[in-house]
């Protein structure tokens, strides 16, 4: 592990450099993902839900170094995403504030702070569609995405901390109504779902980012894999559990050595070989899984795999350490193939869930 030591020092060491220069030199800017490396751009944003990124890299910074510096720019970029807890318009409460300031509760304690994250998790609830049993997309009432699975936990926070028991019950039903429609007999899943709004049947398995309906959006699959372990701590349902791991298994099966997938595994030519985020995001639900089944064997594959990425990802070939003028930290990641938006570039959530992974092994491997 010496060698993983060394390289995980670099790449923390190389992300505070890149995260410094980005908050000095475009102050309150928050980038989604990279043209050319750069990412102060005019790229279509398609949705409005990666603002916790930034200030979640500033406090896992802090978490580590403990300087006054990451500290005071992390509470800054989180205050600036607060009156964000009431936004009925997205998804993604829990990208936004499971990042900032459930990581700004967990280090204060302080009450004021718990109560933002709360009431995030209650706006998220509000997305619940009755007929169907699941919480609504972006997009649509009828639509539901498989995103949602890494957001639900900020509900069972909520939910948890408020004694909330009908919460409660709608984050289960979502999750269970997931299972059921998204997630396939081979631990592959699927991006969107359509379901009628009168009787709440389902109709169809669709995406916007895959490369075909029926096929296995890396990203996507990656979101099930660690939102399900996630729901698993919250409920200790042990479908939820199995759900997770069929995703890991499918993961690790059809993934290269490496450890990085392309952006769809039935992709015939896919135009980028790689997507980075997908594979920082496995890493980081991959660790958890370790800690989360009751299995010995398995808890050692999901832990090794996880290493494994993240030993691919702290090479030069994705760590842009070596790449002049990159101003992202983590190359080779994919945020829209089909709009042709941040493909094959660094994008926010990359960023964010590569550093929480090497956090994770870092705490281990010391």
């Amino acid at each position: 592990m010496t060698n993983l030591t060394f390289k995980i020092n670099r790449a923390f060491d190389f992300a505070a450099q890149q995260l410094r220069r980005l908050i000095e030199t475009q102050p309150d800017y928050f980038p989604m993902y990279t043209q050319n490396g750069k990412w102060k751009h005019g790229g279509e944003a398609w949705t409005n839900w990666c603002e916790g990124f930034l200030g979640g890299q500033l406090w896992l910074l802090y978490e580590r170094t403990r300087e006054d510096y990451w500290r005071a720019q992390a509470e800054h970029y989180s205050r600036l995403i607060e009156h964000r807890r009431t936004d009925r318009n997205v998804h993604d409460l829990g990208f936004l504030f499971w990042s900032t300031y459930k990581r700004w509760y967990d280090l204060t304690g302080d009450p004021a702070i718990k109560k933002v994250v709360v009431q995030a998790g209650q706006t998220m609830g509000l997305r619940f569609k009755a007929r169907g049993q699941y919480l609504r997309s972006f997009v649509a009432d009828e639509s539901l995405f498989i995103d949602i699975m890494m957001n639900v936990g900020i509900i069972f926070y909520a939910a948890q901390q408020t004694g909330d028991a009908d919460l409660l019950r709608k984050a289960t039903q979502h999750c269970l109504t997931t299972r059921k429609y998204f997630v396939r007999g081979d631990g592959s899943t699927s991006h969107e779902g359509i379901f009628d709004l009168n009787t709440g049947e389902f109709l169809r398995q669709t995406t916007h980012q895959g490369y075909r309906n029926d096929s296995s959006w890396a990203r996507g699959l990656t979101w099930a894999l660690y939102g399900f372990g996630t729901a698993y701590s919250f409920t200790r349902d042990a479908r939820l559990l199995q759900t997770a791991e069929a995703c890991a298994n499918f993961y690790i099966e059809r993934t290269p050595a490496n450890g990085v997938p392309p952006n769809d595994w039935d992709e015939p030519n896919p135009g980028s070989r790689y997507e980075s985020s997908a594979a920082a995001i496995a890493a980081g639900g991959l660790w958890n899984l370790a800690q989360l089944t009751g299995d010995a064997a398995r808890a050692r594959l999901y832990r090794d795999y996880a290493l494994t990425i993240l030993d691919t990802l702290t090479e030069p070939e994705f760590l842009a350490i070596d790449t002049p003028g990159w101003e992202g930290i983590l190359k080779h990641g994919c945020y829209h193939q089909r709009k042709g938006l941040g493909v094959d570039e660094s994008v926010m959530w990359g960023e964010y869930f590569f550093l929480e992974a090497l956090s994770k092994a870092e705490r281990a491997v010391n």
